[in-house]
C-alpha cells in the first residue's frame, strides 16, 4: 500500500512577529496552509483549516480521496465561518490549503491559493499546482512575463482561498490525481520559500535523502534569501508498505490549541 514518509519545518521568519502558516504531516494526509489577514487572525484562519482538513482526512480513510478532501475543505471553510461568526474582529482572515491525501493506493492533491505543491522524481522538479493570484492569470494570457511577474504589485493577490467572507464555492477547489511511485517526492510549501528560493535550488536540495534535512535545509535557504515571510516545507517520500497508524506531525499556527476555533465543531458538524 502506498503512503507518505515525510517531515516539515515551519519557521516565523526573520519580519514577521508570529507565524500564520500551519502544516499537517501524516501517512496518508499532509498540508501546508498560509493564513491571511494580519490583525484579521491569519494564524487562526491556517491553523483551523488544517484541523478541520485533517480531521476530516483521518476520520475517513479508506473513502474515495476526491470525496474526503473537498469534505474536508467545506469542513474547513464552516469552521473558519464560525470563527467570525464568534468573534467579528476576524473578518477577512483566510487560508492557503494545499493538501495530499493517499488511501493506500491513489493520492490527489487539493488546492486552493498560492502555496505550491511540487512532484520530485528521477532528480527531475515538477510543479503539480497552479498559482491562484492575479499575477498568474496575467502570465497564463501572456500579458506579462514569469520573470515580470515576481516584482508585479499585484503578485500577492490571492484569488481563491478558504475565507469566512469570500464567493468560492465548495466545488471550486482544484483537485487533481497524481500518478506516483514508490521513489517519489512531494513537496507542499508556502510562498515564503518560493518567493525567495529559485525552483534550481528546490530541486537541488530535494537530493538530500533525508526528508527532514531536505525540509530544513530549504526553509534555511529562504531565511538566508531574507526571510521576509513565514515559511512553511513538507516533504514527502512516497513508499510502499503495510498499512500505519498514527495521527502525524503538527506544524506552525495549529500548534497551538488557542488559534483553534471551536475544534468539537468538526465533530458536530
Amino acid at each position: 500500500m502506498l503512503r507518505f514518509s515525510g517531515a516539515g519545518v515551519s519557521e516565523v521568519g526573520l519580519r514577521r512577529e508570529h507565524n500564520e502558516d500551519s502544516a499537517f504531516v501524516g501517512p496518508y494526509v499532509a498540508l501546508v496552509a498560509d493564513g491571511v489577514g494580519g490583525a484579521a487572525a491569519g494564524e487562526v484562519a491556517s491553523a483551523t483549516a488544517t484541523f478541520a482538513l485533517t480531521a476530516t482526512a483521518l476520520a475517513r480513510f479508506g473513502d474515495p480521496v476526491e470525496s474526503v478532501l473537498r469534505d474536508g475543505v467545506a469542513a474547513a471553510r464552516q469552521s473558519v465561518s464560525r470563527g467570525v461568526d464568534l468573534d467579528p474582529a476576524r473578518t477577512g482572515m483566510a487560508t492557503t490549503v494545499t493538501a495530499v491525501a493517499c488511501d493506500g493506493h491513489r493520492i490527489v492533491l487539493a488546492h486552493l491559493g498560492d502555496s505550491r505543491a511540487y512532484t520530485f522524481r528521477r532528480g527531475r522538479l515538477q510543479l503539480v499546482s497552479r498559482d491562484h493570484t492575479g499575477v498568474q492569470d496575467l502570465i497564463d494570457s501572456g500579458r506579462i512575463t514569469p520573470a515580470e511577474a515576481r516584482s508585479h504589485p499585484w503578485r500577492n493577490v490571492v484569488l481563491r482561498s478558504i475565507g469566512a467572507d469570500e464567493g468560492v464555492a465548495d466545488d471550486d477547489v482544484e483537485l487533481t490525481e497524481l500518478s506516483l511511485d514508490p521513489g517519489d517526492r512531494i513537496l507542499l510549501c508556502s510562498d515564503g520559500l518560493t518567493d525567495l528560493v529559485p525552483e534550481t535550488r528546490i530541486g537541488e536540495v530535494l537530493r538530500l535523502r533525508d526528508p527532514h534535512s531536505a525540509a530544513a535545509v530549504l526553509t534555511h535557504a529562504a531565511l538566508g534569501a531574507g526571510g521576509i515571510d513565514n515559511v512553511t516545507c513538507v516533504v514527502l517520500d512516497v513508499v510502499d508498505g503495510p498499512l500505519v497508524v498514527g495521527d502525524g506531525q503538527l506544524l506552525g499556527a495549529v500548534c497551538d490549541v488557542a488559534n483553534l476555533v471551536d475544534p468539537g465543531f468538526v465533530c458536530r458538524g
